[in-house]
């Protein structure tokens, strides 16, 4: 795959949704993940089920990632993390002493509520821990590997992953309100998590509940352009403040009526949560184009679809709410920004 000169992004994975989709609902769309490209480098927000392999389908060399970012901790996003860090030991073990930083949510620190439909309160899994953030869900990753990455440490002398990769929380600013049951999204600044020679990445809290924190993430190449990137969320004046006269929007996406589809006609718990959190933590077409819209944005881009086979139909009404450029990209698009293209 030839490489763009200019920045642009790589959409690795345009699917959302955790689960095996049938091969009917998935389409041609792998896990959420995204490529920002700047020059020969490249960096990573979310690790979906296929990144992995997408990276390499992209014509990306492992080597060349400069930083990751997590925009939340659904399992969806994160799939693929335990892969990065085992397999990265060898494609990125020179970044000894300078390691590779992956960015994303601390820890929760509360539990959260139980859904009201319930009858009876589940229990949750890992007590002992029940809301690990990124740094330590890196770690627990690899210790839970622990047996194969000993051999490749001992026997073939490879690296440690906790030496070639650093995983960060993200420390929400003080004095905004922030709590993850009674306020997780308030209305806020962004605020710098990440710098280098080439980007400066911002950071804003969005609307995922009961997820929090939930980040959207926007990069600012020095040379000129910017890229801003949801996660999941539903609408919000954060994701507006954040993506003020970018570039280019990539904004999350979910088609409503396939959620009725699905759990419309159900009565039993399961089904009735799923609807109720669908619909309070995720975004149509039409109000990603308005969220653009209102942004001032150049160019919007939709993914994390759900479901990934739906007909483009669905998501081209956003196409009728922004005056920019609309794009629907498909699996390994790339997508230039800023003012070179």
């Amino acid at each position: 795959m030839p490489r763009l000169t200019q920045p642009h992004v790589i959409t690795l994975g345009t699917a959302g949704g955790p689960k095996w989709w049938a091969a009917a609902d998935a389409g041609e769309r792998h896990g959420i993940a995204t490529a920002v490209v700047v020059g020969d480098a490249f960096y990573l927000v979310d690790v979906g089920h296929g990144a992995s392999r997408r990276i390499a389908q992209a014509g990306l060399n492992l080597a060349d990632m400069k930083a990751a970012f997590i925009t939340h901790l659904h399992s969806d996003h994160v799939a693929d993390l335990a892969t990065l860090g085992i397999f990265g030991i060898y494609a990125l073990g020179r970044r000894l002493g300078d390691p590779v930083k992956i960015i994303g949510p601390g820890n929760r620190g509360a539990l959260p509520p139980v859904s009201p439909i319930a009858e009876a309160p589940p229990q949750p899994i890992a007590p002992w821990s029940p809301t690990p953030g990124t740094r330590e869900m890196f770690a627990t990753l690899m210790a839970a590997h622990a047996t194969d990455l000993n051999d490749r440490i001992l026997d073939a002398l490879r690296p440690n992953p906790l030496d070639v990769f650093d995983a960060q929380d993200i420390a929400i600013p003080a004095g905004i309100g922030y709590h993850p049951n009674d306020n997780p999204t308030p209305e806020m600044d962004p605020f710098v998590v990440y710098t280098d020679d080439l980007v400066t990445v911002s950071a804003i809290l969005v609307q995922h509940p009961p997820v929090a924190p939930a980040f959207a993430f926007r990069f600012d190449v020095h040379d000129g352009g910017s890229v801003t990137i949801s996660g999941d969320t539903a609408y919000t004046p954060n994701m507006v403040t954040l993506a003020q006269g970018t570039d280019l929007l990539l904004h999350e996406a979910i088609d409503f009526d396939w959620i009725e589809s699905q759990y419309g006609d159900k009565d039993d718990e399961p089904s009735k949560a799923s609807k109720a959190h669908h619909y309070k933590s995720h975004t149509s077409a039409r109000d990603a184009a308005k969220i653009a819209e209102a942004a001032g944005a150049g160019q919007l881009a939709l993914h994390h679809l759900v479901p990934g086979h739906a007909p483009s139909s669905v998501w081209e009404e956003a196409a009728a709410h922004f005056a920019g450029r609309f794009i629907l990209p498909r699996d390994l698009d790339a997508i230039p920004f800023g003012s070179h293209r």
